[in-house]
């Protein structure tokens, strides 16, 4: 029973034919090389995939990308404009008046841009795209770009066609925490804290993708209810969101939800000042809202989809 210590039994038949024993079930190397280099090779596809480098050297995806730009400018200057004018006028129900021209200014450029670049004009609703595999990395870093640029355009147009006096007391229309207001001790500073605006940011970020822009995403609904539609729900929402966060803040010197990084970035650039306390809320706030809408996606199972034929 000792001789077995240590020591390796083998068959005397395989011995004298100067053959061994292969052990059963055992996969020839050959395969385990090629079934390492089939994984690499799609691990290397998926990577490849999602970055998308061939679209940051594409000139059809840059040519598109024009078209965010002049959008992005269009709607800063437009919507800027009517935060000006309905402020001035000092209406009775400004954030109303506010929230249906948006839902109308937002619908008519998504119209006149979709058939270009997909009608994004918002780097929430691009981040979004890329986070639910829609579009690349390269893709989302050239339309984020171009919305910025036209963001800027669109804060530079407005400048350029109101006096100082304008600029100065509505800051461009950008978007705004605080601002310094005359108080009886001198000068105070109201406006809204940067908690709350930071999850005023994430929950109208995380409403305006699952209520409106999923709808966009989808072709299946898209195809029943009609583009059309769909990009009027997308204004609808928009405006009603805009008139919930000035409503259920009702703060002087809080602007209500930026809900687009760009618009707020242009003003803030072109007017500076007061307008980059707490710039960053309307960044990190929507970011954080379209990972919380992607970690959604992902966690519907297939089998819940309804499928429209």
């Amino acid at each position: 029973m000792a001789g077995y210590i240590g020591s390796t039994v083998v068959d005397e038949e395989n011995l004298y034919n100067g053959n061994k024993i292969q052990p059963f079930a055992t996969t020839p190397m050959t395969e385990i090389v090629k079934n390492d280099e089939g994984i690499k090779k799609q691990k290397s596809t998926i990577l490849r995939e999602i970055l998308g480098l061939e679209d940051l050297f594409s000139l059809t995806v840059w040519r598109a990308s024009v078209a965010e730009l002049l959008g992005t400018a269009v709607l800063v200057f437009a919507l800027d404009t009517i935060v000006i004018s309905t402020i001035q006028t000092e209406t009775k129900t400004p954030n109303l008046i506010l929230s249906v021209l948006v839902a109308i200014i937002v619908t008519i450029l998504l119209l006149a841009t979709f058939p270009i670049s997909g009608g994004h004009i918002n780097p929430i609703v691009t981040f979004a795209a890329f986070l639910t595999g829609l579009i690349s990395l390269s893709k989302a870093f050239v339309y984020i770009l171009a919305q910025c640029v036209g963001g800027i355009f669109g804060a530079l147009a407005l400048k350029a066609v109101v006096n100082s006096g304008i600029e100065q007391t509505f800051s461009l229309g950008g978007c705004t925490l605080t601002i310094v207001a005359p108080g009886p001790d001198g000068p105070t500073v109201i406006g809204l804290e940067t908690g709350q605006a930071l999850w005023l940011e994430i929950i109208c970020g995380f409403v305006f993708l699952f209520a409106s822009v999923w709808m966009a995403f989808d072709h299946r609904q898209a195809k029943a209810l009609g583009r059309v539609n769909v990009f009027i729900i997308v204004g609808i929402v928009l405006g009603l969101l805009v008139y919930i966060s000035t409503t259920v803040t009702a703060m002087k010197g809080y602007g209500g939800a930026g809900l687009n990084p760009a618009r707020c970035l242009g003003p803030a650039i072109v007017r500076g000042g007061h307008l980059w306390n707490g710039h960053w809320v309307f960044w990190v706030g929507p970011a954080i809202a379209c990972v919380a809408f992607s970690v959604y996606t992902k966690l519907i199972p297939s089998q819940l989809s309804h499928t429209i034929e």
